[in-house]
């Protein structure tokens, strides 16, 4: 017997509730509260004691055995139609994520949803969690490390960190002018000059390669064009003061070094110096340096950081960066997916070509070289099988290569449109302000 059966008995013909939902009550039978013994409703009839009833309910009368809720009482209409059907329909005007916690509430199940609502509430939901996905991409980028939009400009947060320190006003007006383009018309003087800079660097650079850009001295010896270093050096001394300029009046000067930019133009004229100073030692002839030779070749070929420092003036290098940075999982699965379609079709290539005196597939690792340029669908042509059956090999290894690496690109490309999207929309922003 229930609770408010003890407390106030009642005839047998009485075997009703009464149900007051936010001002709304209805009497309802117990028999069909029965039919639905999971629900929020039928669970009340179970009850035998006043605390477990309010578990359930807001509020709780005995003598009128009614019960309270205070939840939506539009919604309850629903929720008596579905205690009388047996199906529940999607509320007219109601934020799908509402609806779904209000059928939790009450207890009704996904099953319960009748078919004509049950694919249109699959597909709002679907939404509603892209939605979500966006509003916690847009958190990460917002609140992200030094890739996010606000250690790329001139924040507010910032701006107030040059209060009270040394030539404030003068530094703050620098640091503006520096970081934000889009401020005035010098600014955007000194955002063109720099990338102008880079570009020059990275010319002479590509240019530096080529053979017929060296000059020969007596000993029939190269040596560095003198115009192309003088390019070079010009270049990396820009960098250097714009570097010193920055961290000079930069508000926090550990926040500064700790930006993975900063960082970058940093690694893009460190190399330069110090190849210097290895060439300064060099001349001694000192045979403990005679590694010396090697190391500045490594260190010239840290200049490709300057490539990178295209990213300070493109939004879209900076979405990328977001990207791979936040598409981790996705990465990791297509180097796992990769690594075990490679295994596995190197050593199946193996064992059938090996015997063919015409094939180069005759060891596993250059299996795995053929494997590697088959599924990312690169095909050099260098190594190829011969035989019928490891051409049949060669064909699925493509086609499996191609559902490979389509699986997580789409994710990775999904989140890559929706940075780009939010930093062109916040650079609009920046420079409209």
């Amino acid at each position: 017997m229930a609770y408010g059966q003890i407390l106030h008995p009642r005839g047998p013909g009485d075997s009703c509730i009464t149900v007051n939902v936010g001002g709304f009550k209805q009497r309802m039978e117990h028999d069909v509260l029965k039919r639905f013994p999971q629900t929020r409703l039928g669970r009340l009839l179970c009850c035998s004691s006043k605390e477990a009833i309010l578990e359930l309910c807001d509020d709780f009368s005995p003598s009128e055995m009614e019960y309270y809720f205070d939840r939506n009482p539009r919604f309850f209409c629903y929720v008596l139609n579905f205690y009388l059907t047996g199906k529940m329909h999607l509320v007219d005007g109601l934020c799908i994520v509402s609806f779904f916690q209000e059928i939790e509430y009450w207890g009704i199940k996904e099953r319960h949803l009748d078919h004509c609502c049950t694919n249109r509430f699959h597909e709002l939901m679907e939404m509603a969690e892209d939605k979500n996905w966006d509003q916690r991409s847009d958190d990460l980028q917002l609140h992200g490390s030094d890739l996010s939009i606000e250690e790329l400009s001139a924040s507010e947060n910032d701006l107030e960190l040059f209060e009270g320190s040394w030539c404030a006003d003068v530094r703050r007006n620098i640091w503006i002018r520096l970081e934000n383009p889009g401020y005035s018309t010098s600014a955007k003087i000194l955002a063109v000059a720099s990338l102008s800079v880079v570009i020059v660097s990275i010319v002479a650079m590509c240019v530096h390669s080529m053979s017929d850009s060296h000059d020969m001295d007596p000993n029939e010896k190269k040596v560095e064009n003198p115009v192309l270093t003088f390019f070079e050096t010009l270049c990396v001394l820009c960098f250097s003061v714009e570097f010193v300029l920055r961290l000079a009046v930069a508000p926090s000067a550990k926040k500064f070094l700790c930006s993975t930019l900063n960082i970058i133009d940093l690694m893009s004229i460190l190399p330069f110096y110090v190849t210097l100073a290895c060439d300064v030692m060099d001349e001694g002839e000192n045979t403990e340096l005679e590694n010396v030779g090697k190391v500045v070749q490594i260190l010239r070929l840290m200049r490709v950081f300057r490539i990178l420092k295209l990213a300070r003036h493109s939004a879209g290098l900076r979405s990328l960066g977001a990207t791979l940075r936040h598409s981790s999982n996705e990465v990791g699965q297509l180097v796992l997916f990769l690594s075990v379609g490679i295994s596995m079709f190197s050593v199946l290539i193996y064992f059938v070509e090996r015997d063919s005196k015409e094939s180069e597939l005759q060891t596993i690792p250059i299996c795995w070289w053929w494997a590697t340029i088959s599924m990312t669908t690169v095909g050099y042509g260098d190594t190829f099988p011969v035989t019928l059956p490891g051409k049949l090999i060669g064909t699925l290894c493509i086609v499996c290569g191609l559902l490979i690496v389509a699986l997580p690109i789409t994710n990775i490309f999904n989140k890559f449109s929706k940075f780009y999207q939010r930093q062109r929309h916040m650079d609009l922003k920046q420079n409209t302000t």
